[in-house]
């Protein structure tokens, strides 16, 4: 039977037309409609720590009886025979009403009192943590999806069993509290069943002392569920009830009906769109179905740039529901661009793309003014960093940041490139904080050259790595030394006690692209992976120095690349130069999994992954290896994109 679950319900929420698309099959079994949430939804769990916390959880209830098949009809015969006794904890309990169906992910009976704990791994601050909004009218939108998630889940248990008093809770990471010993995000491992199921098996090592500080807090929330369940703060944009929106999802999925789509800005994140590739192998668009239904569009309309790609712009769904959708259907008082550099901004792509017009813009005044400023050496540099649920490491609190890897790259004041160094630390246990600081200082504190970075991320660690540092029990022989080295090169943040502004605080060349540089060829994103192939693309500079193997040579030195050439033209475009990165596992096959399906390192959530399953995950010495070396010369392109970028700009304004 097609159960509406918890997932499909969630989905359902985000946008009712999706039922249509998920699972729909071919006459071979084959989904039909392109998905892209089901590219590797477990490396996106393992990221966010959703699979330890919800293992975890389970540990502080020693008696509770788990549900581990996935077959709905032996579920739910394990879930009642279990729902028999007087007291019983269920992980993962099975409850069906009709064509509903749910899993708890934690159920505690006690006589004709069923608790249901929705288990998330977000943190929480219970002192200053709200649902609501300030009238207590509203359900806070950061919240919405856990509250809708267990306000399905408490329907659904009240039908099922209408003698019982339900009662609903969150169960989310304390932001409070902290590790009571060393190593126990690494008790809990990734493994693989016999069905190539992944899970979490936890170490036998698990000790009491690991578990004698929760991590987790218990949230009630019935009174958010009957806000939910008997108010507006339930309903859809259409004006449908909660309950009345449970039923309609369920009867669509049920009888494979689709739900009238409604465009709005979260179109432009559909996982229902599908690639040229995708498409070529017979797979459909659920994207493109939707907006031909509703606007009468054909395929060539969709080759014109739309409302969705306008940088920063906060009035999409205003001018979706108005018609002016195409840019050719957007005119210059829509956006009014005299009234900030924004507006200025978001016109400038606009009237490029109707003018046909793909060159360039650059201020070149404010940007030589800038350059002239700098004082060379030139110092780029991009940090790797995670934050997991349950720490790595002893008194950490949850989703403390840490940082495990730098590049960084120098250019001299007569044009010379040196990938200069670079540090990563991935060892068990090892709370690399600290020393990062310190190799970090130990290659800055050579001159007093500017350093780059791009957006404030760098900015925002080493704020963080400073607090660590001023309020720990740790001895640091050198505090006082690194503290003084982070003032000089960041600025305080905002809501911090302590004010500073470094002499030589990193400039940020996100900031500067926003400012004076805009490339028709990054679609309006002013991400470095969009703002590298474009500029690559525009820049003749780039295009003659990069198109020979110079990097990895005397004239170009580098720690991870030999001989490499950056500039790989197709279909006369320059390729994007992180699909050139090398294989992870070039020489061993059946390691091609352990980063992602395609084998490569993409971002810093991949960056951020391989980390993590370093940390817990055993693994030969020629695994660790081979991620180390992925990570190392994915951190180095990124430093060495902002070279670039730097070069051609360089070359513009001369």
């Amino acid at each position: 039977m097609n159960y509406l679950t918890k997932s499909k319900f969630k989905l359902a929420t985000e946008c009712p037309t999706k039922l249509f698309y998920l699972n729909k099959k071919d006459k071979s079994g084959k989904n039909e409609y392109a998905n892209t949430s089901l590219d590797n939804p477990f490396l996106e769990a393992l990221a966010e720590g959703g699979f330890q916390v919800g293992e975890l959880a389970k540990l502080y209830y020693p008696n509770g009886h788990d549900i581990h098949t996935l077959k709905y009809k032996e579920a739910l015969e394990k879930t009642n025979k279990l729902l028999e006794q007087d007291e019983v904890v269920i992980f993962e309990a099975a409850i069906k009403y009709n064509n509903l169906f749910i899993r708890v992910d934690i159920l505690v009976k006690r006589s004709k009192s069923i608790k249901l704990y929705e288990v998330k791994a977000k943190s929480i601050d219970v002192s200053s943590a709200k649902f609501l909004s300030k009238n207590e009218d509203k359900v806070l939108s950061s919240w919405k999806p856990y509250l809708f998630d267990i306000a399905f889940q408490r329907y659904v248990a009240r039908c099922a069993f209408p003698e019982a008093i339900v009662t609903s809770y969150l169960y989310l990471i304390d932001k409070t509290a902290t590790s009571p010993t060393d190593g126990l995000n690494q008790k809990f491992q990734i493994i693989e069943d016999k069905d190539s199921r992944k899970g979490i098996k936890v170490s036998n090592t698990l000790n009491e002392k690991d578990l004698s500080v929760e991590l987790l807090r218990k949230i009630p929330v019935d009174l958010c569920c009957d806000l939910i369940f008997n108010t507006e703060a339930g309903a859809d944009e259409r004006g449908v009830g909660f309950k009345d929106r449970i039923n309609e999802y369920a009867d669509a999925y049920a009888n494979n009906t689709k739900i009238k789509p409604i465009l709005t800005k979260l179109c432009r994140d559909c996982e229902f769109k599908a690639s040229q590739e995708q498409l070529d192998k017979g797979l459909k668009d659920g994207f493109r179905e939707c907006w031909k239904q509703q606007l009468n569009w054909a395929d060539k309309d969709f080759d014109e740039p739309n409302v969705l790609t306008i940088w920063n712009f906060r009035k999409k769904d205003e001018f979706i529901q108005d018609g002016r959708i195409k840019f050719s259907q957007i005119h210059e008082y829509d956006i009014d661009p005299e009234d900030s550099d924004v507006k200025a901004r978001q016109w400038m792509q606009i009237e490029k793309v109707n003018n046909n017009d793909n060159s360039i813009w650059i201020d070149v005044d404010g940007l030589k003014a800038e350059m002239d400023s700098w004082t060379y050496p030139l110092h780029f540099i991009d940090f790797e960093t995670t934050a997991m649920a349950i720490p790595f490491n002893k008194c950490r609190h949850p989703y403390e940041g840490v940082a495990f890897q730098f590049s960084h790259h120098i250019v001299h004041k007569d044009g010379r490139v040196e990938h200069k160094g670079e540090y990563i630390n991935t060892e068990r246990g090892v709370f690399p904080n600290y020393e990062f600081v310190r190799q970090l200082k130990a290659q800055l504190d050579q001159d007093n050259g500017t350093i780059f970075m791009y957006s404030p991320h760098e900015n925002t660690y080493l704020n963080m790595i400073y607090s660590q540092m001023q309020s720990t029990t740790d001895l640091i022989e050198d505090k006082d030394e690194l503290c003084d080295f982070i003032k000089t090169i960041t600025k305080s943040k905002g809501d911090s006690v302590e004010r500073w502004h470094g002499e030589r605080y990193m400039v940020d060349m996100l900031v500067l692209v926003k400012d004076y540089y805009y490339n028709p060829l990054t679609g309006g994103s002013n991400s470095i992976k969009q703002v590298l192939p474009a500029t690559l693309n525009s820049s003749d500079y780039l295009k003659d120095k990069y198109s020979k193997p110079i990097y990895g040579t005397d004239k170009m030195s580098s720690l991870n690349f030999s001989n490499c050439t950056w500039i790989v033209l197709k279909d006369g475009l320059a390729e994007d130069p992180y699909k050139l990165l090398p294989p992870i596992f070039e020489d061993a096959e059946k390691y091609n999994q352990i980063i992602s399906d395609n084998n490569e390192l993409k971002d810093g959530g991949a960056a951020m992954t391989a980390y993590a399953k370093m940390q817990f995950e055993e693994m030969s010495d020629f695994e660790r290896n081979k991620i180390e070396q992925g990570l190392l010369r994915y951190c180095e392109l990124d430093t060495m994109a902002m070279v670039m970028i730097y070069e051609a700009w360089r070359e513009w304004i001369r």
